[in-house]
């Protein structure tokens, strides 16, 4: 037995384009005696809870999302929640319960998501059942979308419309450090395959900020509100999020700026070295260039022939271990052979993590000697 009366809340996704609402999440919430609501999400992890009784709640909080939403704004959509656990135990072909209230509630389905949970050990009729709903109008969201037991081959069998990234590796992320990396990548696979992202759990502005570096589409969380029970305007959060979003432009124009000032150093950088290329002690050092981390010279196939210059103990020392060695099938050398070869010109990379040092890197290069040889310089990126 389910301690409480099912009620379902609703929580805003905001237009990352406007600010505005775009549409709501359907939350399952139980008021107590008292009238206090509590999330019913522990009872769902909890592997004592009945299945059944499982079952009638999140009917009952479907039923009730669906009958309230007809109150919304009808440029709004509405996501609710679908567990791939109750679609292993449909028969094939069998009626699903969830287009069955969707059809009595006389709500377009154009205009609801569901949302299916990235559950390990989903049923292999998970893909047939996310095409019927398709079929009938639905749009299809991942949520959870990158958790522990994530498989992407499953998750692109559903063809998804939207993909919710999971909202712990995605604060995590948020955070810095290589699971930064692994969001933006899944972002980037999203953007590839036309899925839209949403960021839940978005508390803190840095959070904000990483979300609209992966390209969301709509953000989620409680930085604009929790989950009520009523409706907010659709433009209840424009000026906030405008000033948020204000703040982060301002801070990528910054970040610009100092790459546009590592640029212009880097030319000044590479003149003087373009003068001293046979010499293992160069005038230059990092007391004037604080991000440079070594030089050397490939050429123009991409094979090291110069040793790596490093900067220890106050003086330029030589090592020899990477001589010979071919870089061209990195991505960012390959780019640097592209760009520099045909225009003569300095190029500077993405940044990258080093494999080696495991420090996050920019390579600048410029093709010398009538285009014989590749002037390389690996800049420590982790102060721009």
């Amino acid at each position: 037995m389910l301690d409480g009366q099912p009620v379902a809340v609703f929580q805003p996704f905001i237009d990352t384009a406007t600010g505005q609402i775009a549409g709501v999440e359907a939350l399952a919430r139980l008021r107590d005696a008292h009238g206090h609501l509590h999330s019913a999400g522990p009872l769902f992890a909890d592997p004592k809870t009945p299945a059944a009784a499982l079952r009638k709640l999140d009917r009952a909080v479907r039923e009730q999302a669906f009958a309230r939403f007809h109150a919304a704004p009808p440029d709004w959509f509405l996501s609710v929640n679908i567990s791939p656990r109750w679609i292993g135990r449909l028969r094939p072909q069998q009626a699903l319960p969830s287009l069955k209230q969707l059809a009595g509630s006389a709500i377009d389905p154009r205009r609801v998501v569901f949302e299916i949970t990235e559950l390990g050990g989903a049923s292999q009729r998970l893909a047939a059942v996310a095409a019927r709903y398709r079929e009938a109008g639905v749009r299809i969201a991942i949520d959870d979308f990158g958790a522990g037991y994530s498989q992407l081959d499953r998750v692109l069998a559903l063809h998804p419309d939207i993909l919710k990234l999971d909202m712990r590796l995605f604060q995590e992320a948020a955070r810095g450090g290589p699971s930064g990396e692994v969001v933006k990548a899944l972002a980037l696979m999203a953007e590839k395959t036309g899925c839209w992202i949403i960021a839940e759990g978005v508390e803190t502005e840095a959070e904000l900020h990483f979300a609209l570096e992966c390209g969301a589409r709509f953000v989620q969380g409680y930085l604009f509100a929790k989950p009520e029970l009523a409706f907010f305007d659709s433009d209840a959060f424009v000026e906030h999020f405008a000033r948020l979003r204000d703040a982060y432009v301002q801070k990528k124009l910054a970040e610009r700026m100092r790459l546009m000032a590592l640029r212009r150093q880097l030319a000044e950088l590479f003149t003087q070295l373009k003068s001293d290329t046979q010499s293992r002690t160069p005038a230059v050092t990092p007391a004037t260039y604080p991000w440079l981390l070594r030089l050397y010279q490939c050429d123009r196939h991409g094979t090291q022939i110069t040793p790596n210059l490093e900067w220890r103990d106050g003086r330029w020392q030589a090592d020899d271990r990477y001589l010979g060695h071919n870089w061209s099938w990195r991505p960012y050398f390959y780019h640097l052979l592209a760009e520099g070869w045909d225009e003569r010109r300095l190029v500077l990379s993405n940044t990258y993590r080093d494999a080696t040092t495991n420090q996050y890197c920019l390579t600048a290069g410029q093709f010398i000697d009538d285009g014989a040889r590749l002037l390389l310089v690996d800049i420590d990126a982790s102060g721009l």
